[in-house]
């Protein structure tokens, strides 16, 4: 968080205030200022290949709000059960579930992204991705897979929720294009600036289907009244400026250079370990040798001020089985990364 650009983002309030007539000063448009819609499907056009049109956005507080008034909307459709990714984030989707009165469903992910046939065997009619960049598998959707979500969505009249994580830091080629650009109809897409400015923003959007746009604005008027105008408005002069894509610019080399340090640091300290996902983002899944243990991995690294990060986690399950980390790189320095993993290496590597 400590690269947050300060100085760009107090231009861009002072802009926007400067600017901003006294009629901006009401609750405004549920959907969110027109203004910051307006850059956003330019920037989103741009930038994701997404299907992006100012009417068919709506304005959250982040990814949170977003994934709740979305499957809100959705029970009340009819909806009665929301399918997640396993590996993923089940605490997240199963407490967003359980508040919207949905069951929640794992479906596994392998290689190519989610197992497509495993979802066609659950009751679910809607389903959370992360087709961009898996979390934490790392994974990008397999073309295919992605063309058979989509029938998948068409056929069981059921919506994808793309969480559109990580999809700006990209490393090996230029990021994968967004899925709702394939099926606007199909998928409501949610974008944060969370990871690429900070949390603390509470900024987020939804690309939604035309015949969602409606509910899901009315259900964020009924939530909080709208999101703070004036950083809306801030954010879009960051964006038309220029300046939000030169900060990107400059942490995607930064974080690319984290991503060296970590693989040069394991190349040292544990040669041979099979390591995963540093295509795009911030994170790593180291494979540990086989009978290595999880939880004592996690637990010795810890005694040595190292924190390590288990998949299990991640599962539905629990299960410590295969034995794999998630290693974070994006908020720690090359120096604390290679510290780091030689203070470690010999448990990475299967010793005591």
């Amino acid at each position: 968080m400590g690269a947050f650009p300060v100085q760009d983002w107090l231009w861009a309030t002072r802009e926007a205030a400067r600017a901003m007539p006294t009629a901006a000063f009401d609750y405004g448009c549920p959907r969110g200022s027109a203004d910051l819609r307006e850059v956003l499907a330019g920037y989103l056009r741009r930038v994701r290949a997404a299907a992006a049109d100012p009417e068919r956005i709506v304005v959250c507080n982040g990814y949170a709000q977003d994934l709740g008034l979305a499957l809100h909307v959705l029970a009340g459709a009819g909806v009665r059960t929301v399918a997640f990714e396993d590996p993923g984030s089940p605490a997240t989707v199963s407490a967003a579930a359980s508040a919207a009165g949905l069951r929640a469903v794992p479906v596994p992910v392998d290689e190519h992204g989610i197992e497509v046939r495993a979802l066609a065997t659950t009751d679910a009619r809607a389903v959370v991705v992360t087709p961009a960049h898996q979390w934490p598998t790392g994974v990008a959707l397999a073309p295919e897979r992605r063309l058979a979500l989509l029938d998948w969505a068409r056929d069981r009249d059921a919506i994808v929720i793309e969480d559109d994580y990580d999809a700006e830091f990209r490393y090996d080629r230029e990021p994968v294009g967004a899925l709702q650009g394939l099926a606007p109809d199909r998928v409501i897409a949610i974008g944060t600036v969370s990871k690429s400015l900070a949390p603390a923003l509470r900024i987020g959007w939804m690309l939604c289907p035309p015949d969602l746009v409606g509910p899901l604005a009315e259900q964020k008027h009924l939530s909080d009244r709208g999101t703070p105008t004036l950083d809306q408005l801030a954010l879009a002069r960051l964006i038309e400026s220029g300046r939000f894509d030169h900060h990107l610019r400059r942490m995607r080399a930064s974080y690319a250079s984290r991503r060296t340090a970590l693989l040069a640091a394991l190349a040292e300290h544990a040669p041979g370990l099979p390591v995963t996902g540093l295509a795009a983002g911030f994170h790593a899944v180291a494979h540990l040798p086989g009978g290595a243990d999880e939880y004592h991995v996690v637990t010795a690294a810890r005694a040595r001020s190292v924190s390590l990060y288990g998949m299990s986690a991640c599962r539905a399950s629990r299960a410590a089985a295969p034995a794999q980390l998630v290693l974070g790189f994006g908020n720690v320095s090359e120096r604390a990364i290679t510290e780091g993993i030689a203070a470690v290496g010999d448990l990475l590597a299967g010793g005591p």
